[in-house]
């Protein structure tokens, strides 16, 4: 196992989904007889990672009981529990106890073919507070994002339709824990809040992956993810 951590953000509240999610969170949304957790859980013990937080919010408890500490799926998981709904980065603010001084951070209901321990390495020379995976995405699978100009992200915002933002936030960062002292405590603050610091001070660093992303978020995600899956069994 590699010492890379990982930080899956699965507290969201998954409302897209329906009645699929109207008792139980993404993660345990079923794909084929398993639950989505357990297959990021096997990508990411096929990579040599074994190290996981789960940040969850007010169905996490059924995520514990599923998959407990992880030991029946080669990974070892601790826990993060909101008492209130906190937003990406306050979540991991709120976790920061539990955190390694550099982690991955990844969305609890993305499926990223990405090689964790080349782009970490990447970073590490690198020296910035943090790294954004980006797709070249030309609006293809969602509303792209991003610019990015060389090697940093010039520009972030979900909601500006430019013509220059031709890359999407592929769904992986990798962070310096000291970054979290720009999210305030205990406050509803998102990576979406987060991520413009970070370019005004030019502190995130961007990486193309070019494997197409998957994610069980909508139900058009859902439903790739789900031909995905029997298209490799």
């Amino acid at each position: 196992m590699t010492d890379i951590q990982v930080v899956i953000l699965a507290g969201g509240l998954a409302t897209r989904l329906g009645r699929l999610t109207k008792d139980r969170p993404k993660s345990l949304v079923e794909i084929q007889g398993k639950p989505f957790l357990e297959y990021q859980l096997n990508l990411l013990r096929r990579a040599g990672i074994g190290n996981i937080v789960l940040c969850v919010g007010n169905l996490g408890r059924q995520i514990e009981r599923c998959f407990g500490k992880g030991e029946e799926h080669g990974v070892s998981i601790r826990y993060s529990y909101e008492d209130t709904p906190l937003g990406t980065a306050g979540a991991l603010k709120n976790a920061i106890s539990l955190l390694n001084d550099v982690f991955c951070c990844m969305y609890g209901d993305s499926y990223l073919l990405v090689d964790l321990p080349t782009v970490m390495d990447y970073f590490e020379a690198q020296k910035k507070l943090a790294l954004m995976t980006v797709f070249r995405n030309d609006n293809h699978f969602d509303k792209s994002n991003v610019v990015v100009v060389e090697d940093l992200v010039s520009r972030y915002n979900k909601q500006e339709k430019n013509t220059d933002m031709v890359y999407i936030d592929y769904g992986v960062s990798i962070f310096r824990k000291r970054t979290l002292d720009m999210v305030p405590d205990g406050q509803f603050y998102s990576l979406e809040d987060l991520f413009p610091q970070l370019i005004a001070s030019q502190e995130l660093l961007a990486y193309e992956i070019t494997e197409r992303f998957y994610e069980i978020g909508s139900p058009q995600g859902l439903s790739d993810f789900n031909e995905y899956i029997r298209g490799i069994r």
